[in-house]
């Protein structure tokens, strides 16, 4: 039994392997293995959620689990039972607790303090480190590798954000450059950090909000919706500041190299702010195919932490 609740306990070789392990699911030479035949998998979520709920009900189900699905209101917690309490009686009963919350990682932790069911974090206010996964997954099945990939990521410094900083700090030879409207960036001292984990590995990981000083020649345009889980903001004319950040064909043709720049984002997208239509939909769009690897990423993290596998 293993917790997934963040990518920096994880390590660079369970990270690497993940993403080969989801590559064989893609690719079908894992042979239908079904490795989570006989166990139970507990899915929590307490905000809304298409792709990551449905990728993780539908990976426990064809990796021959049973599945136990929690409205947000479903839980005791919400009478009053500590989470930690939660946990301990949750994991009398399931294998593994899939959880997606607008708190901070203090609730998995809690979650996850008892010894016998796996917690996933399935997105948290801090980090979406499955998603990451799901990133990483689409970029080597474009590339053929992850080494010397550069990635621009454009729009609010959010918890996929920090997730791919995360994952690039683990990784050898890559960049991630994080380019956000003024006030909406990663904290410093979290990019303080990241930087110096990414050095280790040879890799860098910066972010500024200059959007007349984005790179060129990238190989990842990467954005999310501007407002994540679609909490609204503070400031009134926030829309005035992030609209120069929005992914047009425009700034595709600006940075991209000549025939090889994928655009990422990791759904649901805002058609029209974010990114436009040409490019959601256009020839270097992989955010669809990006959205399947949810499901195999889903069922490689079930099996790493369950199965062990």
């Amino acid at each position: 039994m293993r917790h997934l609740l963040s990518l920096a306990e994880v390590g660079p070789d369970n990270l690497a392997e993940l993403v080969r392990a989801s590559l064989d699911i893609a690719s079908g030479r894992d042979g239908g293995a079904r490795p989570l035949a006989g166990k139970i998998v507990g899915i929590y979520f307490r905000g809304t959620s298409t792709r990551t709920r449905t990728a993780f009900t539908a990976g426990a189900i064809r990796l021959g689990a049973g599945v136990v699905t929690y409205g947000p209101r479903d839980l005791q917690i919400e009478t009053g039972e500590t989470v930690q309490d939660t946990g301990r009686v949750l994991s009398g009963y399931l294998d593994a607790l899939v959880v997606r919350t607008n708190a901070g990682a203090g609730e998995m932790q809690e979650l996850a303090a008892q010894g016998r069911m796996a917690v996933i974090n399935a997105m948290s206010e801090d980090e979406h480190p499955t998603q990451a996964v799901a990133d990483l997954i689409t970029i080597r099945e474009a590339f053929g590798r992850l080494r010397d990939i550069h990635i621009l990521y454009l729009g609010e410094g959010n918890n996929t954000t920090a997730a791919l900083a995360h994952a690039v700090a683990l990784l050898p030879q890559m960049r991630l450059t994080v380019v956000t409207p003024e006030g909406y960036g990663l904290p410093e001292d979290f990019i303080s950090r990241m930087s110096d984990a990414a050095g280790q590995h040879g890799s860098v990981i910066e972010q500024h909000h200059r959007i007349d000083r984005v790179p060129g020649n990238v190989d990842v345009v990467y954005t999310t919706r501007w407002q994540t889980m679609g909490v609204p903001k503070a400031d009134p004319d926030w829309e005035v500041k992030f609209r120069p950040y929005s992914v047009t064909p425009e700034l595709m043709a600006r940075v991209s190299k000549p025939a090889e720049t994928i655009f990422l984002h990791d759904l649901p997208a805002v058609r029209g702010a974010e990114v436009l239509d040409e490019v959601l939909d256009g020839p270097q769009s992989l955010a669809f195919r990006q959205a399947e690897h949810k499901l195999t990423g889903a069922m490689a993290v079930l099996s790493w932490c369950v199965a062990g596998a």
